[in-house]
């Protein structure tokens, strides 16, 4: 099982060495992402972990608290370990965000749904309402039509009743005729006999019997009438609450259209954003692309100068080393020429007796050198063949000794090119000085020494060249590296505002499809009522004219009923004035 653990070296022998190494358990990995932190501080020794310094991390593998396998350092492991950790919290932060979001959008359709739960509440009470209405219209028409029928059945024994009334009435006239029939033959002087006059006064009792009594009939008509009425006044309301109504689902169908037209607004600009995003992420990847290219540019280049600078040394150090090549020194010919030649011979003495002066301090500095790698290589001797205890000292004063080493080397390097560069002034000197004297050069070593001059130099400026190329390079790098920064935000603050307008988008695609299905049962319920309302107001007016038509037959029946009751005020006024007679009162 792998563990975290801390390397621990006791404190003890002299110099704090001679003791064994341990390992302080830190951590333990349980899978391969999960680890728990070890509370025990257990110690394991491990000699393996020598190697390594105090206080370093290093992972271990622990069978039954032995070490297995090679201990390694725990830097790669923490560092990917705190990458992971990193990664997962962002993720759990962005899971987060869209909990809440998710939230959010819940709390608000919990919210949308209590309140179309209210408003389904307040419709089914209305609906309740208007069905308690119907019944009761409902109630009042059968009461109607009970009126109605009973109007009709009055009306058809009025009928029965004129009919008898005709027909007592033609009696009447036929025994009127009789009577006048009599009277022209000259049967009767004057005057009815009381027989006579006793039939006919039962026969106009009778005619008064048979004139219809309509005041029951009107009455009952009145109050049909004023339910009527009353009705119509309460479908007047209803028809009032239609219009706001009709109007309310107008208002709402439009509020929907608006709404469709924003969602199709708020699509076609998400299709721009869109769009927009593309062509920033194509241009970001151009960019990142090109900053490649010259990151590779960049790198060549880099490792261009690196050579021609390591060139550049490497050909001063063999200058500086080596007798057969050598950097020419600039030295004033022209003056020299003209120099007496017993100055000149003076100025060659000079710089023989100043170059002898370096040559013996190098030569110094270079038996020093000697002396140092020799004791070098006697301490690293030592310290192949030393023990545990005396390791740690030996290897303190080796990293001293080598310290020294490389200090005094560098120094020698600049010493002997010093040295180089004063021996081919001399030189140059020195061949000037044998041609005015005439002396031929023959075999001289100088004559044979390769001048590097021209070739350093066109190296510095090769080099100079590639140092002013590298700069605009790593500026064009810069510059590349915040455009793609720039164009990062940019893609970033439109993806931010794409995200934002696809919620916004959904919220209001959601808004908009809720509006539409309420509009449609508002609209759906508003031309129920409509046909509910007339059909009412159909009834209503049918039994209005109905009630009309039988308050026109009433007064016509009442109009014939007042007429038969003057005739049958004449007529028995006119059987009065007979029986009065005195003819039949002799008789």
């Amino acid at each position: 099982m792998l563990y975290l653990a801390e390397v621990q070296k006791p404190k003890t022998g002299f110099l704090g060495g001679g003791g064994k190494a341990e390992l302080k358990l830190l951590a333990c990995q349980r899978t391969e992402q999960s680890w728990t932190v070890e509370r025990t501080e257990e110690v394991v020794p491990a000699e393996e972990a020598n190697a390594f310094n105090d206080g370093a991390l290093v992972i271990v593998n622990l069978v039954n608290r032995l070490v297995k396998g090679e201990i390694e350092p725990a830097g790669d492991r923490v560092s990917t370990i705190l990458q992971n950790f990193s990664r997962l919290l962002e993720k759990s932060k962005n899971q987060e965000e869209e909990i809440e979001q998710w939230k959010q959008s819940l709390t608000f359709q919990s919210q949308e749904m209590n309140r179309r739960e209210i408003e389904l509440e307040q419709r089914l009470d209305q609906m309740q309402a208007k069905e308690e209405e119907l019944a009761l219209i409902e109630q009042q028409r059968q009461e109607l039509e009970s009126a109605s029928e009973e109007t009709t059945r009055l009306q058809e024994e009025f009928e029965r009743k004129s009919r008898e009334l005709e027909g007592a009435w033609e009696h009447l006239k036929g025994e009127q005729r009789r009577l006048e029939e009599i009277k022209a033959e000259g049967q009767y002087s004057a005057g009815i006999d009381a027989e006579q006059a006793g039939v006919i006064q039962q026969l106009l009792d009778r005619l008064s019997e048979t004139v219809a009594p309509t005041a029951s009939v009107r009455e009952q008509l009145h109050l049909g009438l004023e339910v009527v009425n009353s009705q119509q006044s309460v479908l007047d309301e209803q028809w009032q609450q239609f219009e706001q109504q009709q109007a309310e689902a107008t208002r709402l169908q439009t509020d929907v259209e608006r709404q469709g037209e924003e969602v199709t607004n708020r699509s076609q600009q998400l299709q721009q954003t869109q769009v927009s995003l593309e062509q920033a992420k194509i241009e970001l990847k151009v960019q990142q692309h090109v900053l490649e290219l010259k990151r590779e540019s960049l790198a060549m280049l880099s490792l261009q100068l690196q050579t021609q600078q390591s060139l550049q040394q490497e050909l001063t150090l063999l200058a500086t080393n080596s007798t057969d090549v050598g950097i020419s020194q600039k030295v004033d010919i022209e003056s020299l020429e003209k120099m007496p030649l017993g100055e000149l011979i003076e100025v060659v003495d000079n710089l023989q007796q100043d170059l002898a002066k370096v040559v013996d301090f190098v030569n110094a500095q270079e038996e020093e050198l000697t002396l140092q790698r020799q004791n070098l290589e006697q301490l690293q001797s030592k310290l192949d063949s030393a023990s545990e205890y005396d390791r740690i000292s030996l290897e303190t004063e080796l990293a001293d000794e080598r310290d020294c080493y490389k200090m005094l080397d560098e120094t020698l390097v600049g010493q002997r090119r010093n040295l180089r560069e004063r021996e081919g002034i001399l030189s140059q000197h020195r061949r000037l000085l044998q041609r005015r004297q005439g002396v031929g050069e023959g075999n001289n070593a100088d004559s044979q020494t390769i001048d590097l001059e021209p070739i350093l130099m066109q190296l510095e400026v090769q080099i100079q060249q590639r140092q002013e190329e590298l700069q605009k390079l790593e500026g064009e790098v810069e510059q590349i590296s915040q455009s793609i920064n720039s164009l990062e935000e940019l893609v970033a603050q439109k993806t931010s505002e794409q995200e934002a307008k696809l919620t916004e988008l959904g919220n209001l695609q959601q808004e908009w499809n809720s509006a539409k299905e309420s509009a449609a049962q508002i609209l759906g319920k508003v031309n129920l009522y409509q046909e509910t309302l007339q059909l009412r107001q159909d009834s209503i007016t049918e039994i209005r004219q109905k009630l009309e038509a039988i308050a026109d037959g009433l007064n016509q029946i009442q109009e014939i009923g007042d007429y038969q009751l003057q005739l049958l005020a004449q007529m028995q006024q006119t059987i009065g004035s007979l029986l009065q007679s005195p003819e039949l009162a002799a008789s």
